[in-house]
């Protein structure tokens, strides 16, 4: 798997280059460490966070609470509200590149899970606060929220070689408008429909920075998301 790896560790975690800004988000989450822009997320219930796994590590060792915290609430990063990983809160996928976060309760919109799968042909929506130039993207972290609309390929074509397996937990899209990039891992990858109507379909995980991105399908992973959040 080509992972969009994290900004503070050993490179950029994922971001929207050649994107567009976003005009709607209320459950998108920006997920910060020591106060540094590190992934972005997805409000998936009042007191659970949904994004990567991979955001909460650093060279194979846990990120420690303390030094974690989440903005929601805002399409610009700097006027949300903060929020903190509550201690012991944060449930692994054994399955996929997933982490939920609990936290102290929110007042935000939450998304809704999608419980069909991803299907090639359709277009999506990935959103979040990630790089918008090559090279060094720590240095272009965006403040606002920003979107690409991709186009889910079959997991068979031979570009979706390194982000899907058979059977796995992952679907791979290619480029239509903008492509994830350094930042946006975790973030979320939805159905395009009228605001308030789209649902989430997967969790950004990585990209080459030129026209294939993958993510986690949030469908094959429901079972497990509502046994977490017990809804």
């Amino acid at each position: 798997m080509l992972l969009a790896c994290s900004v503070v560790t050993a490179g950029p975690s994922a971001a929207v280059i050649g994107g567009e800004r976003s005009g709607y988000g209320p459950w998108a989450v920006r997920m910060l460490v020591d106060g540094k822009p590190e992934c972005t997320a997805t409000a998936v219930a009042r007191k659970w966070i949904l994004s990567a796994s991979h955001c909460f590590f650093e060279q194979g060792e846990p990120v420690a609470d303390r030094r974690i915290e989440f903005r929601v609430g805002h399409l610009d990063m700097r006027q949300g509200t903060v929020v903190r990983p509550l201690p012991g809160g944060r449930v692994g996928s054994a399955r996929a590149d997933m982490m939920l976060v609990e936290v102290a309760p929110m007042t935000v919109r939450v998304a809704r899970l999608s419980a069909a799968p991803a299907r090639p042909g359709t277009l999506v929506r990935q959103l979040g606060w990630g790089a918008t130039c090559t090279g060094d993207e720590n240095s272009c972290q965006s403040p606002v929220l920003r979107q690409s609309t991709l186009r889910v390929l079959d997991p068979d074509d031979p570009r979706c070689e390194g982000y899907t397996v058979q059977d796995g937990s992952d679907f791979c899209m290619r480029k239509v408008v903008g492509i994830p990039a350094g930042g946006d891992s975790g973030g979320p990858v939805t159905t395009i429909g009228p605001r308030g109507t789209e649902t989430l379909l997967g969790v950004f995980d990585g990209s080459d920075r030129e026209e294939i991105a993958g993510a986690g399908e949030v469908s094959r992973q429901l079972a497990w998301i509502r046994s977490v959040i017990r809804y």
